[in-house]
């Protein structure tokens, strides 16, 4: 132990525990010693403990009016309640007054030492215990993401690695954070080689071993939900990377019976695309081809995302699904809190979609607003400002209200996002698409290797504005910069969230049914 652990015990018979102090002390713990409330309280006063031992019946001041005292001056000192009663009363009142802990004497070292390591000594073990587990892993995801893994092994192997994301950002161990994002990294030129490789063979004909892409899930995991008696109700929150979803997931299943699959964004992993995708159950090309009147080109001067209402009415359409069918976009708190406190029009209608922007807004004002940028410093400030929001959010209010009402829910998203760090130099025309994550256009300059480049738009079911268009996107960590005011712009965008590109979190992302419990 560096730092020895503190601790207070009140006890009016405290000279009859000796033998529980020595056993402490033996094991490196620091021990006071009161015998009375009121000294008990002095020495909280006067001195830090990291944990307290609180007899219930001395006289004078009662235990729980010590502990009064106590929780007034420290509340978060964690206090073990003592006591020869078993009264129910008692150990209500304790428990209501915030204890760590509640014991009967007579009461033995161990028993003190693990109520010890339960309160204090927990996250130190945690952290250690994450920290080895995290270290014999390591290994085995480097082997694994060196393999040439199916895009299924590359679902599991992301699962795997925001689960330890998660589990390293919890610990208060800090050894292994560096670690971390190196294998991280290392993942996402992976799969971006990965993504190179097979990508395009997605959507050659009879091709039936692949994964589930944004135009296959209203299809897929929404439609046949749909019975025209129950409500069906689809949340979709723009942007949503799949570690935010699992910060979030235990608040969603104190209510919902939840059942999560990943998909892989279609590319560009850009709202225009991927989420028009989603609504129409067609790519790009054939948004393009068969509504020309609903899509909008990159360079064109108009809302890219107008008519999603009506792309997925004609989805339904084609799927010979007759549906009343409810549509609204939430962009700010005074829409989502009508929605949550009126949730009506969602019980009259057979298949409701909510668009959350939250996220999204979040990503933006990130790079755009100084305040924003050093809130959320990187992944973990991201994500724990996500669940903030969630948690307090008319959202989770209306999640609430709809399984009240057993109305089953859809969570899913777009695509997700990623932190830009290196710049790629790239030149283009004036038409060239302005995304930091991908470029359209005709006239591109860039190094072959340090994207992926798809020259014929068709093989992927990409639209083009001429026989010379062709797209590029960038890999990892990169963003694309332009060679004029060069430094200007990699100093403004580096270590800012975009999409658009390929990484593990723009391209794998949720799709959750929700059964109300």
């Amino acid at each position: 132990m560096d730092k020895k652990i503190t601790i207070l015990w009140a006890d009016d018979e405290i000279d009859l525990l000796k033998p529980h102090v020595l056993f402490l002390e033996e094991k490196g713990y620091q021990v006071t010693e009161a015998n009375n409330g009121e000294d008990a309280i002095e020495a909280v006063e006067q001195q830090d403990f990291d944990i307290i031992f609180l007899d219930e019946n001395m006289p004078g001041l009662t235990g729980l009016q010590v502990l009064a005292e106590i929780k007034t001056i420290h509340p978060h000192i964690p206090v073990v309640m003592i006591t020869k009663s078993e009264e129910e009363t008692i150990m209500d009142e304790a428990i209501g007054s915030k204890i760590a802990d509640y014991l009967i004497k007579p009461v033995n070292p161990k028993q003190i030492l693990l109520t010890i390591k339960k309160n204090v000594d927990t996250k130190r073990l945690i952290s250690e215990k994450t920290t080895t587990a995290y270290q014999h892993e390591f290994s085995k995801i480097t082997m694994r993401m060196n393999d040439r893994l199916h895009w299924s092994e590359w679902i599991d192997l992301y699962r795997k690695l925001v689960y330890w994301e998660l589990e390293l950002t919890s610990s208060e161990e800090s050894t292994m954070d560096e670690v971390f994002k190196m294998q991280k990294k290392e993942a996402n030129l992976s799969f971006a080689r990965f993504i190179k490789k097979e990508y395009a063979s997605w959507f050659r004909d009879n091709r039936d071993d692949r994964p589930q892409l944004s135009p296959d899930i209203f299809k897929n995991y929404v439609f046949p939900k749909v019975n025209n008696q129950d409500p069906v109700v689809v949340i979709l929150v723009d942007n949503l990377r799949y570690d935010q979803w699992k910060i979030i997931e235990a608040m969603v299943q104190e209510i919902y019976t939840v059942q999560e699959d990943l998909f892989f964004s279609i590319l560009p992993t850009a709202t225009q695309y991927a989420r028009n995708a989603m609504f129409s159950g067609l790519m790009p090309r054939e948004i393009a081809k068969l509504h020309p009147e609903y899509w909008v080109f990159d360079h064109e001067e108009k809302g890219k995302n107008l008519h999603e209402p009506e792309l997925l009415k004609a989805q339904l359409k084609r799927n010979n699904l007759s549906a009343k069918v409810y549509y609204e976009k939430i962009n700010n708190n005074k829409a989502a809190r009508r929605m949550a406190d009126n949730p009506g029009v969602l019980m009259d209608n057979d298949l409701s979609v909510l668009v959350f922007s939250f996220v999204d807004m979040l990503s933006h004002s990130r790079t755009e607003m100084h305040m924003i940028r050093e809130l959320a410093g990187d992944e973990a400030a991201y994500r724990s400002l996500t669940l903030s929001w969630f948690k307090y959010s008319p959202m989770m209010d209306l999640l609430k209200t709809l399984a009240e009402k057993k109305v089953k829910v859809i969570l899913t998203t777009d695509h997700g996002t990623t932190r830009v760090q290196d710049p790629v130099k790239v030149v283009g025309d004036k038409l060239t698409t302005t995304n930091l994550r991908y470029k359209q256009g005709k006239n591109l300059n860039y190094n072959p290797k340090e994207v992926f480049e798809i020259t014929h738009p068709e093989d992927v079911h990409l639209p083009s504005l001429n026989v010379s268009t062709r797209y590029i996107f960038a890999l990892s960590e990169d963003f694309f910069a332009y060679p004029n005011n060069y430094n200007h712009y990699v100093k403004y965008y580096r270590n800012t969230f975009q999409h658009g590109g390929v990484s593990l979190e723009e391209m794998v992302i949720p799709v959750i049914g929700l059964d109300p419990k």
